[in-house]
């Protein structure tokens, strides 16, 4: 089951939007704004900032999470996001014995299938084991291991990534695992930014319209609806 958890993130972090925001426009200095902004304030300027898509100023917030029971699948299309820092498990140094591993729904929905699956990864754990106590180095033993293979990874983001990393991975159209680890993350990032996140989503859902033209998943009335709750 994958676990998300927000370890970090930038203090007040909607509270560093508007003042960052309100520098641009401001002959004041940071210090002399962050007083005088009220948290009525902040709420009206980063409603107009997130309405205006004016996306510069939430670079200065960052958040951190970390995720445990995913694959090295969805890790593998994670890393694919250049702008964010990522520290994982290490195969090299961390022994994969009895590793656990990441079975996709239409495989474990299907029992003759699931059979043939735990019994391939079964063998690949017995020719780990076995090449480990050839000597064979962990680091070289590990490319007879599955793209199955459970990993655990620390990831960070700033809220402009962020958003578009929502955009892209909550879409229908992404791939299922790294979909519903977006969708808890975007659960996360909700509870200390509610007004940044607000039509955080598929793109759909951020901007009202489907990005896919031919290739949309054809549910824009049932996304769209996400936006409303």
């Amino acid at each position: 089951m994958i676990s998300v958890t927000l370890i970090s993130h930038t203090p007040n972090p909607e509270r560093v939007v508007a003042m960052a925001a309100r520098l641009c426009y401001s002959p004041s200095g940071a210090a002399e704004l962050c007083e005088k902004m009220t948290d009525e304030k902040v709420e009206s300027f980063v409603q107009k900032l997130v309405a205006m898509g004016h996306d510069s100023p939430i670079e200065h917030v960052s958040f951190t999470f970390a995720i445990e029971g995913v694959s090295r699948v969805l890790t593998h299309q994670l890393v694919r996001h250049r702008i964010a820092s990522y520290s994982q498990q290490s195969q090299r140094y961390v022994a994969a014995h009895d590793f656990e591993y990441i079975v996709p729904p239409t495989i474990a929905e299907k029992p003759e299938a699931k059979a043939k699956f735990d019994a391939l990864m079964a063998k690949i754990r017995e020719t780990y084991d076995e090449f480990v106590d050839m000597g064979v180095p962990k680091e070289d033993a590990r490319y007879v291991l599955a793209n199955a293979t459970e990993t655990k990874i620390v990831v960070t983001m700033n809220a402009r990534a962020l958003l578009h990393f929502f955009n892209l991975r909550c879409c229908n159209r992404a791939q299922w695992e790294i979909r519903e680890m977006a969708y808890k993350m975007l659960a996360e990032v909700k509870k200390v930014a509610p007004l940044l996140f607000k039509n955080a989503g598929a793109s759909c859902v951020a901007t009202g319209r489907c990005p896919e033209g031919k290739m949309t998943c054809g549910k824009f009335d049932e996304m769209i609806k996400l936006r409303e709750k």
